[in-house]
């Protein structure tokens, strides 16, 4: 294997061992965040689309080469059917074209995990920051619950107070003004409340559609990975 393919190589199982590390289920996705954007790594993600699509270019250009090599061992493979050709021509060309093929696997397989880190990156941060916008939406949730029942307590002194008042004309009058004042900021803080409950149900479906994603690109994965595991093992046998 030449210097090119042996990079080429080394380069895939480097990302088989790196989907296998994001898709470790005791690492959250909020610790995920912190180690992508620590300071060790932060140079690195400043420029993560400009690797990303350098590597792509690179790779792209890797797999259509394997392309073009194997249809041409595989044109001069039916072109050296004839049972007179010589033996050893015919071996030398089905040893190029199983490298070919060989390489054609490794760049293809290669570029497609190269573009699944990329989406699983990307649905990491993503999820990092709706469980985020959760914490802080619930905790807006139960200032507004807190706030909702404090309301409520001074409404109830206020209607004890008015009780107590009530022979005064004119001070019932100004406390009946304050009551009302009090249920107007009541019911802003009740639609301010149920404002936020759905924005957490909405948070709350997008986290789902987001592990459902996660998981299909796990299931994805372990397809893949026994794919490959087949194909080595169908080329070592031959």
């Amino acid at each position: 294997m030449s210097f090119q393919w042996t990079f080429i190589a080394a380069f895939l199982y480097m990302e088989m061992g790196i989907v296998l590390v994001l898709l470790l289920p005791f690492i959250s996705p909020v610790r995920w965040q912190k180690i992508f954007r620590s300071k060790a790594l932060n140079m690195v993600t400043s420029y993560s689309n400009y690797y990303f699509n350098v590597f792509i270019v690179l790779l792209a250009v890797v797999f259509a080469d394997a392309i073009r090599e194997v249809r041409k061992f595989s044109i001069a493979h039916e072109g050296d059917a004839d049972p007179k050709s010589n033996r050893e021509t015919v071996d030398i060309i089905h040893m190029r074209l199983f490298r070919a093929q060989r390489n054609f696997y490794i760049a293809g397989f290669a570029l497609f995990l190269w573009l699944v880190i990329r989406r699983l990156v990307t649905l990491i941060s993503s999820e990092a920051k709706l469980q985020a916008e959760k914490e802080a939406a619930l905790k807006q949730a139960q200032s507004a619950t807190d706030t909702a029942k404090a309301l409520m307590e001074a409404n109830d002194k206020k209607e004890k107070k008015k009780e107590d008042e009530a022979k005064d004309d004119e001070t019932t009058a100004v406390k009946e003004h304050e009551l009302n004042d009090v249920k107007e900021e009541l019911l802003k803080t009740k639609d301010d409340l149920r404002h936020a409950k759905n924005d957490l149900d909405t948070m709350a479906k997008q986290a789902k559609a987001t592990n459902d994603e996660y998981d299909r690109l796990l299931q994805e994965h372990g397809k893949l990975q026994a794919k490959l595991e087949a194909e080595g093992e169908s080329k070592k046998v031959n």
